[in-house]
């Protein structure tokens, strides 16, 4: 059975109405003001800039996007016989899973916006019930089992990768017998030294986005075409 690993980036998600965010030239990159709203030692420090975040996250096209055709297609390969799949995703929007991917298959090394987490208890619930306390009149809901600040369940900027995430995310790509880059510019370490820890463990790594990689030299195969379109028949020509 072929181990077939897929580390997906912005590029995957922006057919589904989502802009890259956080790349290196994401749209809070380059407003530092934007910025500041998700990084983490503003967001603990001045509550002003807690409610203008959760302003933010309840107006955020992320929380009603659609998995689109890329997305789709990675599900339905899922389902399909004779490989091992696993995702490991740059995004945190959850349209893989959404699209039908076991969550199991699925490290988010960036967390996921659909759950909050308390700073203080750890406690996790969905954001959908701070967004609700949000519209009843909570700018800046605190967690209801100890009263400690909560955050999006992402990583943010000035925060570190969980490194149980990243561990399982290095063994899978080490593992890997063929390894998909999608949609990402593999410029924001740890998570682009993947797609280099694949090929030299000797999986034939694919590259799919539209501008050039620091790993295009390693790469067996880069696809320039839209993802749409690409991704689908790339699975298709892997099954």
């Amino acid at each position: 059975m072929t181990m077939v690993a897929i580390l997906s980036g912005a590029g995957i998600s922006t057919d589904s109405g989502i802009p890259d965010y956080r790349g290196p030239n994401g749209l809070w990159r380059r407003d530092p003001e934007a910025e500041r709203l998700v990084t983490y030692g503003p967001y603990m420090a001045d509550p002003e800039v807690r409610r203008r975040s959760w302003l933010m996250r309840r107006d955020t096209p992320v929380l009603t996007a659609e998995p689109n055709a890329a997305h789709r297609a990675i599900a339905a390969f899922e389902r399909t016989g004779g490989h091992a799949l696993r995702v490991i995703t740059q995004n945190v929007d959850g349209l893989h899973q959404a699209a039908g991917v076991p969550d199991r298959k699925v490290l988010e090394l960036h967390g996921t916006v659909r759950s909050v987490v308390c700073t203080a208890c750890h406690a996790r619930s969905p954001m959908a019930e701070a967004l609700e306390r949000l519209a009843a009149g909570e700018p800046d809901p605190a967690c209801r089992a100890c009263g400690g600040i909560l955050k999006p369940a992402t990583v943010m900027f000035g925060q570190r990768l969980d490194p149980v995430v990243l561990g399982d995310a290095m063994s899978v790509a080490k593992a890997a017998e063929v390894f998909l880059a999608v949609g990402t510019s593999l410029q924001v370490q740890p998570a682009a030294s993947l797609a280099g820890i694949a090929a030299e463990h000797g999986a034939r790594l694919i590259i799919v986005n539209a501008e050039p990689t620091p790993y295009d030299a390693l790469a067996a195969e880069v696809v320039r075409e839209p993802i749409g379109t690409a991704l689908p028949a790339l699975l298709e020509r892997l099954r």
